[in-house]
């Protein structure tokens, strides 16, 4: 069994910051991408941003110069660093991990519970 548990949303005013983390346990043999999406009321889940694990990235166009995401291999570990907030950002943030668990090399898709993110204007 393998659980992501976020923690770090929160309400924040217009271009302030907040930091969100996710740590994955459980039965992992190995992880590839993790990173974020979000999701709006009756919209679909968008990615935000994602984190190889060599250590490529890759960001929505509308978070890029205002959002990092790094992870930590070691602690199976993935933080996105959120800047210069915009109300529009408002949304619930969902942390996203490919996952292999032993025995199997095959790599499935995990989500977090999610956590709200509100920044108000």
């Amino acid at each position: 069994q393998v659980q992501l548990v976020e923690s770090g949303g929160g309400l924040v005013q217009a271009g302030g910051s907040l930091r969100l983390s996710c740590a994955a346990s459980g039965n992992i043999f190995r992880i590839g991408s993790m990173g974020w999406y979000r999701q709006a009321p009756g919209k679909q889940r968008e990615l935000v941003a994602l984190a190889a694990n060599g250590g490529s990235t890759n960001y929505a166009d509308s978070v890029k110069g205002r959002f990092t995401i790094s992870r930590d291999n070691a602690k199976n570990t993935v933080w996105l660093q959120m800047n210069s907030l915009k109300p529009e950002d408002t949304d619930v943030y969902y942390c996203y991990a490919r996952i292999a668990s032993w025995p199997s090399p095959l790599e499935n898709v995990f989500w977090g519970q999610g956590t709200q993110v509100t920044v108000s204007s």
